[in-house]
């Protein structure tokens, strides 16, 4: 590995004037917040269609992410990069559709070869540009100028401050949209069903709750130590206790055992019915799985009883929250 020779170069404070200069174009953009962008929201708001994001080079990486993000807070987007656009992927957009084109000099050469076939098809365009006057500014439905006083490469070449900016006037219009919608929690988690969101939203008790032989449980005639030896076995650190009909009778927990044991209960006479608590807390396997986990958390319990009524359905434990990652 090769040595940094240049004792005198300070990383530090080149990465800290990176984030003033990036800091100082995003305070530009306040101005760009106005009318156009109100009429630019409005469009996408009653767009019938999708929206559709181009951007040749850096601005297609920034309007990728932009598409993603509108299409994960309610407004259906995806991206199509210009140049497989002009070779087939024109397809994909209808009249419906609302054209989102990316260019901070506004004369991508790649953009300005399908806006005239956009324009045929009768397409509405929405451009993002650091120039009004451009080819694509003056083309556009709706421009929404995105300029900042410089870039934060030294050498004015590398698109930084600029990217940066078209990514935050991104977020601004698809957040914007969300809160038009009504866009809720629930909504989120349901285009997000794999992320930690969309399991404590979407998850059900009924989804990560033991059932069956997994359930302990014994009946209402058992002693104490055949209790203890099924709680043993199931190790989830309680039983339930039940008629023959499975209806719950009550309950008996490891904290139970503690507390006979300073009572001094004879283990080996005892029937579980003179140590066990009566009914118990339990939920209904419906609920969302964040529900139960609250209730448990207030109640102080690390297992609860799953139910429908007094019909016992199964149980579920603190630790198959973690598993589920609903924590």
């Amino acid at each position: 590995m090769t040595s940094f020779e240049n004792q005198n170069f300070n990383f530090i404070e080149v990465g800290k004037q990176v984030l003033q200069t990036e800091r100082e174009g995003l305070e530009q953009l306040d101005q760009y917040i106005n009318h156009d962008f109100s009429r630019a929201c409005e469009m996408m708001f009653n767009c019938t269609g999708k929206i559709i994001v181009m951007g040749m080079g850096k601005s297609g990486h920034v309007g990728r992410k932009m598409a993603a993000t509108f299409a994960s807070t309610g407004t259906p987007a995806f991206f199509v990069h210009p140049g497989e656009a002009s070779h087939g992927d024109l397809g994909m957009v209808s009249k419906q559709d609302i054209v989102i084109l990316i260019s901070n000099s506004g004369e991508s050469h790649e953009i300005l070869a399908l806006i005239p076939v956009l324009k045929r098809l009768d397409m509405r365009l929405i451009c993002l540009t650091a120039n009004p006057d451009s080819s694509m500014g003056k083309a556009a439905d709706v421009h929404i100028c995105v300029k900042v006083p410089k870039e934060a490469c030294p050498l004015g070449l590398a698109p930084t401050s600029s990217t940066t900016a078209v990514m935050v006037m991104g977020d601004a219009l698809a957040v914007a949209l969300l809160e038009a919608r009504g866009f809720t929690p629930e909504d989120f988690a349901m285009s997000h069903p794999g992320g930690a969101l969309g399991r404590k939203l979407l998850l059900r008790v009924s989804d990560i709750m033991h059932t069956g032989s997994e359930i302990p449980q014994v009946s209402r005639d058992a002693s104490l130590r055949d209790a203890l030896l099924e709680i043993t076995r199931k190790n989830l650190g309680m039983t339930v206790i039940t008629n023959d009909l499975m209806k719950i009778e009550g309950i008996f927990t490891d904290g139970d055992l503690r507390r006979i044991f300073d009572m001094g209960v004879n283990i080996n006479d005892a029937k579980i019915t003179d140590v066990m608590t009566t009914g118990g807390v339990r939920v209904r396997p419906s609920l969302l799985a964040v529900d139960a986990l609250n209730l448990m958390q207030d109640k102080h319990i690390t297992c609860v009883m799953v139910a429908d009524g007094d019909q016992l359905m199964g149980v579920v434990h603190m630790h198959d929250m973690l598993r589920a990652g609903v924590v």
